[in-house]
């Protein structure tokens, strides 16, 4: 077992990352009540739930099994949580387990900040998008028609386990989409990792113990630092959302349901590399090796059929990192280095919308 800290004073919190965690006593061992509320989903219950409530001895747990999908990451869903933490009279004590992929960890975790004002979670992702990404740095939300993510709230974990085996069920189109934002990590802060990447495609592909290991352990530890640095997101922590601005406008447009979020990501990538080439920052070398990072694990590099750029325009109006009327971007300075910027020139960003829209 690897473990690594998010260092952010009384709310840092461990990181665990292994084989075969989920038998172990590490939940266990992070509830501080005697009571404890595990919510996942229909696919991964008849999988996993035994094993986790098995893990937790003689505490009072309770269970809530929600449907699987992004587009039931809705307030009607959530408040499926709420009842039952009610209806099994559950207190300000309590902790509540995230089991499942980033729309169960999103909103157990939006419901942990507002239950009671703020009780415990505990993070355990089952797809490897969630355990690299969206079960650390607290960020919890809930999506609106309007918006992803645009109704949520800042609340820590009290740990995030990651137990590789439950990798070996995943389906390669959820491994692929988690592939993009472990591909992000190399982008926006290391380059060597980035390179290390590229060089061990085929034995992350076959799902090698070692080599899985080692990328979910450099992209939590990446997300890491940067959530240490900036908690909420004043700064630096926006350059995690590299390809997110373009991805989440995409995920919008086709109503959660046609694509994954990292493979919205991914095409989002491909569009801020595109973007950065206008800005003269990023060669065409460059580009084609963001898309070629991407394409051998099937993701998109294009736009959902049918979208345009005023499509996009009007959606990523209502992005989060728009301040005072002007969208911020994430772009690329170089590969291994991004940047969080709103001054930049307008139709270099119309250019960028026209291309990938029109040519694809």
């Amino acid at each position: 077992m690897q473990t690594l800290d998010v260092a952010l004073a009384e709310r840092s919190y461990p990181i665990h990352i292994g084989p075969d965690l989920l038998s172990t006593s590490l939940i266990r061992e992070r509830i501080r009540g005697n009571q404890v509320m595990v919510v996942t989903n229909e696919t991964i219950a008849p999988r996993y739930l035994e094993r986790v409530t098995a893990s937790l001895g003689d505490l009072q747990c309770d269970t809530v099994i929600l449907p699987d999908g992004e587009q039931y990451k809705t307030l009607a869903t959530l408040e499926r949580i709420f009842d039952a933490l009610m209806e099994k009279r559950h207190s300000r004590t309590t902790t509540l387990v995230a089991l499942g992929g980033g729309v169960v960890g999103d909103m157990v975790g939006f419901a942990a900040a507002c239950f009671q004002r703020g009780v415990d979670f505990i993070q355990v992702p089952t797809t490897l998008l969630a355990q690299v990404d969206s079960s650390v740095g607290g960020k919890t939300a809930v999506n609106h028609p309007r918006g992803k993510n645009m109704i949520g709230a800042f609340h820590q974990p009290r740990s995030v386990i990651i137990d590789i085996r439950v990798l070996d069920t995943l389906p390669e189109r959820e491994f692929a989409a988690g592939m993009a934002e472990v591909i992000k990590y190399g982008l926006i802060r290391d380059p060597r990792f980035f390179d290390w990447l590229e060089q061990h495609r085929s034995d992350l592909q076959r799902r090698d113990d070692a080599a899985l290991t080692e990328a979910i352990l450099r992209s939590c530890r990446n997300k890491a630092e940067v959530v240490a640095a900036d908690e909420t997101e004043q700064g630096n922590r926006a350059l995690l959302n590299l390809g997110h601005t373009f991805g989440h406008a995409m995920e919008t447009f086709t109503g959660y349901r046609q694509w994954l979020h990292g493979e919205a990501v991914a095409a989002g990538m491909v569009m801020a590399a595109r973007m950065s080439r206008e800005l003269g920052w990023l060669s065409n070398d460059d580009v084609a090796r963001v898309a070629d990072s991407l394409s051998p694990w099937g993701l998109p590099v294009t736009a959902p059929e049918g979208m345009t750029t005023a499509d996009f325009s009007d959606l990523m109006a209502l992005d989060k990192k728009v301040r005072n009327g002007r969208l911020r971007l994430v772009l690329l300075k170089r590969i291994g280095e991004a940047l969080v910027t709103g001054e930049y020139d307008p139709n270099a960003l119309t250019r960028t919308l026209e291309a990938f829209c029109d040519k694809g």
